[in-house]
């Protein structure tokens, strides 16, 4: 389902927000005592499928399925509300159907939010659960949805600045460096309201005034997964999953892990960084999933 931006004003949605299955009341999932185990490694790898999009044509970003259905398994029931502030491709909706969540994905480009639409339009829906992708700008999201009904916020917000800008391809090699993406500029849009357009200070500002706005949402010790690189600009380490952990506890959340996305079983045929005087932890090898959540005493 699609909501146009178009609507006179942002109205709450009927959407579901209660668990629906019959684990006891102070379980944070479903999962089995084995399945608790394995997510309890602090570093995670993912393999991607049929149904994901890897193509930087259609979305410069996106992560794997399997990342956002981990999270979701780990910290939601079924039948309660998962929310996406940066929804993108859509693959937060996808994870959300499959698992019997209700989830809503929110995006400023009317293009991803088609996306989004018709990904979901591939897969029946299971239940009554509800997955709703809403073109509107991610400061408007309190205007949807009721406070403390959000169980899990999980999402890859734009990535400041750093993809404005020409690819070099450094961590391709050889002729590999020189694909369709060599010299592209593959910033998700241009809309003045995208924080990819912004340096890191005015990010990092704006991160922590929406993700002020989206914590009432959270119920009490409700969870945030954060998916964010760090990256290597102008011979400077970009650190952004810094940022994000100062600009979200700077507005009340509480940092509970940092988990590891091991991308090395994704990556093939890596370039020469550095060599042979300066060494340089490549980023498309890892990125940063950071855990907070809304802690149980916050007002």
């Amino acid at each position: 389902m699609v909501i146009e931006a178009r609507q006179p004003a942002p109205q709450l949605l009927d959407i579901g927000f209660e668990r629906s299955c019959d684990c006891p009341p102070n379980h944070l999932n479903c999962l089995t005592p084995k399945e608790w185990l394995k997510a309890q490694l602090g570093v995670w790898q993912f393999f991607y499928e049929g149904r994901d999009i890897r193509d930087k044509d259609i979305h410069p970003a996106t992560y794997p399925i399997a990342l956002s259905s981990r999270c979701i398994e780990l910290f939601t029931h079924r039948g309660e509300l998962v929310l996406d502030p940066f929804v993108g491709s859509g693959t937060t909706l996808v994870s959300a159907r499959d698992l019997s969540r209700n989830a809503v994905g929110f995006d400023l480009s009317p293009k991803y939010i088609e996306l989004c639409r018709q990904r979901l339009s591939e897969q029946l829906p299971l239940g009554d659960c509800k997955q709703l992708a809403i073109c509107a700008d991610a400061r408007s999201i309190p205007q949807y949805l009721r406070p403390e009904t959000v169980s899990l916020i999980v999402t890859s917000p734009p990535y400041e600045n750093l993809l404005n800008r020409r690819r070099k391809n450094k961590s391709r090699r050889g002729e590999e460096r020189y694909n369709k993406q060599y010299q592209r500029v593959e910033q998700y849009s241009q809309d003045p309201r995208d924080l990819g357009l912004l340096p890191l200070d005015e990010y990092k500002q704006e991160m922590a005034s929406i993700f002020q706005g989206l914590l009432p949402l959270l119920r009490p010790k409700a969870h945030c997964v954060v998916n964010v690189p760090d990256m290597w600009w102008q011979d400077e380490r970009i650190t952004l999953h810094i940022a994000v952990v100062e600009a979200l506890r700077s507005v009340g959340y509480e940092l509970r892990n940092i988990i590891i996305w091991d991308r090395t079983n994704i990556v093939n045929r890596v370039g020469i960084f550095g060599w042979p005087s300066n060494y340089i932890t490549m980023g498309v090898t890892f990125e940063y999933l950071l855990d907070f959540w809304r802690p149980p005493d916050h007002e």
